[in-house]
C-alpha cells in the first residue's frame, strides 16, 4: 500500500464536527459490530517532534467508540462520554494509516462500555476504553460557516 492509498472498505466519514474538521479527510468502515475510523497521517496530526499527537488519538478513539455504541443501539440514542482512558504503547509518523478498531463491551439502558485498539499500519500504538451515558437524541447543533 502506498502512502496515499485508503484501505478497502473505508469510505469518507460523513459525521462531521468542528473538532475533527481540521483533521479531514477522515474515513469510516462499518462492520456488524463497530465503526472503525481511519485516516492517513499528515503534518496537522503531529506534535512538535513530528509524531502523531496523543490528543488526536484520544479524540478519535472517543469518536469511534461513541459511534460504535450508537450503532449497537441502532442509532436510536445519543451518548456522552463519562470516562475515557488511553494507554500509549507506541508512536506513528506522517504517511502511516491510522485506524481505531473498536469493540462494544456492553450496552445498557443508561450506560455503554467500549474499548479500542489504535493501530498505525496494523501495529498497535495505543489502547483506549470509555464509558458513555445514554442520553435522549436531539437535533444536531448548527455551526456557523466562516
Amino acid at each position: 500500500m502506498t502512502a496515499t492509498e485508503i484501505p478497502d472498505g473505508f469510505e469518507l466519514h460523513t459525521r462531521k464536527s468542528p473538532l475533527t474538521e481540521p483533521w479531514e479527510p477522515l474515513y469510516a468502515k462499518r462492520t456488524d459490530k463497530a465503526v472503525i475510523i481511519g485516516l492517513r497521517l499528515a503534518k496537522p496530526h503531529t506534535n512538535g517532534r513530528g509524531l502523531i499527537h496523543g490528543g488526536l488519538i484520544a479524540a478519535l478513539s472517543d469518536n469511534a467508540m461513541g459511534y460504535s455504541c450508537a450503532q449497537a443501539t441502532n442509532w436510536t440514542t445519543s451518548f456522552v462520554t463519562i470516562g475515557l482512558a488511553v494507554d500509549f504503547v507506541g508512536t506513528a509518523e506522517v504517511g502511516q494509516w491510522l485506524a481505531i478498531e473498536t469493540e462494544v463491551i456492553k450496552t445498557g439502558r443508561t450506560i455503554c462500555f467500549a474499548q479500542s485498539l489504535i493501530k498505525a499500519d496494523d501495529v498497535v500504538i495505543a489502547r483506549a476504553n470509555a464509558t458513555f451515558r445514554v442520553v435522549p437524541k436531539k437535533a444536531p447543533v448548527a455551526t456557523e460557516q466562516v
